[in-house]
């Protein structure tokens, strides 16, 4: 067996200056559909948390207000609500009296039927 020996000369070996990279500019940046729906979620949550926190600050309590003065009527023939509300309107307007006396009832409408029995402002 024979063995081989290779040697460089100085003259052979060339020093090549080393090579400069330009500087990259970094990729902008892409968001994958995953991406998306999490920054989605996230604006989201903190949408929620704001309402959470200024709804902290309410202004309702748990007491009770005055109660107005009311009184029971029955619903006689040829009664309608305006009629009902122009009695107890005392010079004011008498939608406003038409809509406590439904608030006060539960009414959907201002529809009445005679012998139903309502509760009403007093006076």
């Amino acid at each position: 067996m024979s063995t081989m020996t290779l040697t460089a000369t100085p003259a052979q070996l060339r020093l090549r200056p080393a090579r400069t990279t330009p500087a990259t500019t970094p990729a902008p940046v892409r968001l994958t559909r995953r991406g998306r729906l999490v920054v989605l979620a996230l604006g989201l949550l903190l949408v929620a948390l704001v309402g959470v926190v200024l709804a902290g600050g309410s202004v309702a309590t748990s007491e009770s207000g005055p109660t107005p003065a009311t009184e029971m009527i029955t619903v006689g023939t040829g009664d309608t609500l305006w009629a009902i509300a122009a009695e107890r309107a005392e010079a004011g307007d008498v939608r406003e009296v038409i809509e406590r006396i439904q608030r006060l009832n539960s009414l959907d409408g201002g529809l009445v039927v005679t012998g139903q029995r309502l509760v009403v402002p007093a006076g």
